[in-house]
């Protein structure tokens, strides 16, 4: 049993404790706070809660296993940002904007308080990230234009900063790298090991977690399952990738999925030439959304965008197809060369929630009693801290900078508060037009014979259908 559940992910092998599951709920309980999810929305939702109400009688009902979905699966970056933060964040007039930034960018440096406090092992390392140009020059000026649009929405020269070649190959050597945009509000962690050590902490605050609990369905004030059921004050659905299994979450949330691959441990002459020596994340900066980073045990995780399934059907196989490696791959190598004959020893993926704008939401309905979080469209694990403080504090009644934010909804109802996917078949046809334009934009671009008008047809398509998803 063990033995199967740790190949789930790379992040799952390398969990050192046995994995003894939690009991199952048998028979109706009643509790304050429901929360269908042990990832880590409910978990941060949970800890938040308990920390700052222990009186508080809160259950977690997990489908599978704590740190199952993608909470076990990502790649492991602890950003300060929320997905879309300079169109939620930029417009804001003074000092909001500075209060919005200040508490995005403190989310790695909360995380690392919680984690050191709780004794949560889980490589810790806030070493900044790296957004990169390197396989052409059109990433250089696609870099250098963000990073004047953050400046002027709002960001410091302290909060990111361009970096000229030589500067960058101090912290990482690419082939071809043309430079990079660094930002020190990210930091790197085992993702596993902290949706685990986040269970055993509101376990230790007395909160009670169900696990092999799906929940069959639920409504304000309750929670059915199979074995059970929870009646509580407060519902907290903390699904976000998996909103399908709970109508009617599934019409605001596209499940989509990432994919990844693992080296084998490289020795220190390879990493000598590569570098991440601080524990930096990095990204190439294409629309394939890549992202990597270089882990406690010298392994090189790199991961970039997967697809969609009609009908938002989930994946439950990651057993990558040849393709799908061989991509990651591709990419990987044709920034390092000389990882071309490394051991891929790990390849996964997970499934993820992006919201309809794009953009994350933190959502009270106090008339409902129901409250959730989610649309983190893969930057889920640092936003998800976010949102456990933002929705414990929504909950408890507290006015706080982070009930405060653009992306706080309260006082309405999903269908009032929240904008739903198109109908099938719309919704599959628009998704992957769009990646295909983001493949023949990044094949184009990526070989130097390419004319410049045909460089121009293709990132104008993609620039186009990127402007679609929002």
């Amino acid at each position: 049993m063990d033995e199967d559940w740790r190949k789930i992910s790379l992040w799952w092998d390398g969990l050192y404790e046995p994995l003894t599951p939690r009991p199952a709920l048998a028979g109706d309980i009643v509790a304050d706070i429901a929360i269908i999810g042990a990832g880590y929305t409910g978990l941060w939702t949970a800890y938040y809660l308990k920390t700052r109400a222990p009186h508080l009688n809160i259950a977690v009902l997990e489908a599978r296993r704590a740190g199952f979905g993608a909470s076990g699966r990502n790649g492991g970056w602890v950003m300060g940002a929320v997905l879309g933060e300079n169109r939620l964040v930029g417009h804001l007039p003074e000092p909001q904007r500075r209060e919005s930034w200040a508490l995005l960018h403190a989310i790695p440096d909360e995380v690392g308080r919680v984690t050191a406090r709780e004794e949560i092992g889980c490589d810790f390392r806030k070493g900044g990230t790296l957004y990169c140009a390197a396989r052409y020059p059109e990433q250089e000026a696609r870099l250098r234009g963000w990073l004047h649009e953050l400046y002027a929405e709002g960001y410091q020269e302290s909060d990111a900063w361009w970096l000229p070649p030589e500067e960058l190959s101090q912290q990482l050597r690419l082939h071809g790298a043309l430079g990079a945009l660094y930002t020190p509000h990210c930091a790197t962690i085992q993702p596993a090991k902290l949706a685990r050590g986040l269970a055993v902490a509101v376990e230790r605050l007395g909160v009670r977690i169900y696990e092999h609990t799906p929940a069959t369905g639920w409504a304000p004030g309750q929670v059915r399952t199979a074995q059970g059921k929870v009646s509580a004050d407060w519902v907290i659905p903390a699904v976000e990738g998996y909103a399908a299994t709970l109508p009617p979450l599934g019409a605001y949330q596209l499940p989509v999925q990432s994919l990844l691959i693992a080296t084998e441990p490289l020795p220190a002459s390879v990493w000598a030439g590569i570098g991440l020596s601080r524990g930096q994340s990095f990204s190439e900066f294409s629309r394939q959304v890549t992202y990597g980073q270089r882990t406690a045990d010298d392994r090189l995780v790199f991961g970039a965008r997967g697809g969609y399934r009609f009908g938002g059907r989930l994946r439950t196989d990651f057993t990558l197809t040849d393709a799908e490696e061989g991509l990651r791959r591709h990419l990987l190598t044709d920034l390092f060369p000389q990882l071309r004959d490394a051991k891929i020893t790990h390849r996964w993926g997970g499934n993820l929630g992006m919201s309809r704008r794009f953009q994350p939401h933190m959502l009270l309905d106090r008339r409902n009693r129901i409250a959730l979080s989610g649309g983190y469209g893969g930057e889920g694990v640092g936003a998800a801290n976010l949102g456990g403080r933002t929705l414990a504090d929504l909950i408890l009644g507290q006015e706080t900078p982070e009930t405060r934010q653009p992306w706080v909804i309260q006082d309405r109802a999903l269908r009032q508060a929240l904008r739903s996917w198109e109908p099938e078949p719309l919704r599959w046809l628009g998704y992957n037009a769009i990646i295909a334009s983001f493949t023949h934009e990044d094949q184009v671009l990526a070989n130097p014979a390419s004319p410049p008008w045909r460089r121009q047809l293709a990132q104008a398509l993609a620039t186009r259908m990127e402007g679609l998803m929002r």
